[in-house]
């Protein structure tokens, strides 16, 4: 009787060192699944964020290679492939206009041909005609109707004839004329559709898209996505902007927690939301305004319903 307890006493302590075992080999299991869940979860937020970079990169050397080269860029609404217009593909009304075409996703150009105007050729009438040669003489008489600007006074005198013959060369350039009514006078003047507010004008956009593609429509509209330095401003937007939510112009893309707004200013003015910005998850690169007007850092790759735009208002 004693041996059999012994060997039952033996073989539970043979089952107890097993079991140690077999527990220690599952949390050692445990673990390493968790190391790879995590090291995989770190990997696709870390590719996640330099395919953030590259759009960025790309979209900042896409926008200074189309300023650089002066051109109009137009995106055609049914085909993607875009026209550059040139001044030398203007052509008369009533014959094609053979502008240089590019094909590519938004990005890529493709090398095409641009005319040369013919010479002798009328253009659009919504063009100043320019005359090749300066006449060496100057009318001796004075025209009758002069411009609607001119006083209803005239002195008492007038000279008898002017000079018979003027200067044989005059000026290549003209002092430009200015549009606003008094100096000083406030530029608040604003494309249709755009919202005019302290020499500013904001585009409120609709439809869903990435942080990449609003800045993409923004730039489509003369734009950039909304930069924010005052609570004036702030208290404006929220007025206006989609209660959803909507992509400004702010983003840490480059160096974790620098963000840095569209026209490269200091963020003088913040509104974030309480415990924003957090990173959470990692990622959260790109900023966005919530209905209620505060700031919370979000994915590049979510969609929002809203983006807004701004640029400066003309005189």
């Amino acid at each position: 009787m004693s041996q059999n307890m012994e060997k039952i006493q033996a073989e539970q302590k043979t089952m107890k060192s097993q079991d140690s075992e077999l527990s220690q080999n599952l949390k050692g299991l445990r673990e390493d699944l968790s190391n790879l869940h995590s090291q995989g979860f770190n990997e696709r937020h870390t590719a996640l964020r330099a395919l953030g970079r590259l759009q960025e990169e790309v979209a900042k050397l896409w926008i200074e290679l189309r300023t650089s080269n002066g051109e109009c860029v137009r995106l055609h609404p049914r085909v993607r492939w875009y026209t550059r217009v040139t001044a030398q593909s203007i052509r008369a009304p009533g014959k094609k206009a053979n502008g240089e075409t590019l094909l590519g996703s938004g990005v890529g150009l493709l090398s095409a041909r641009t005319p040369g105007v013919t010479p002798g050729e009328k253009l659009p009438p919504t063009l100043p005609i320019v005359p090749t040669t300066v006449p060496t003489t100057v009318p001796a008489t004075v025209p009758a109707a002069g411009p609607a600007t001119v006083p209803t006074t005239v002195p008492a005198t007038v000279p008898a004839a002017g000079p018979a013959t003027g200067p044989t060369t005059l000026p290549t350039t003209a002092a430009p004329l200015s549009l606003s009514s008094t100096p000083g006078s406030t530029c608040n003047t604003c494309p249709e559709q755009w919202v005019s507010f302290q020499k500013k004008c904001y585009y409120f956009g609709e439809g869903p898209k990435k942080w990449i593609e609003a800045r993409f429509a923004c730039s489509k509209l003369q734009g950039r996505l909304v930069s924010i330095h005052s609570q004036e401003e702030q208290d404006f937007l929220t007025k206006r902007a989609n209660k959803k939510g909507s992509w400004i112009g702010l983003r840490d893309l480059n160096i974790e927690g620098e963000f840095v707004w569209m026209d490269e200013n200091p963020l003088d003015y913040s509104n974030w939301q309480p415990g924003e910005p957090n990173n959470e998850g990692e990622g959260e690169d790109c900023v966005m305004m919530q209905g209620s007007g505060r700031w919370n850092d979000a994915f590049c790759l979510s969609r929002l319903d809203g983006w807004v735009c701004d640029r400066l208002a003309t005189c």
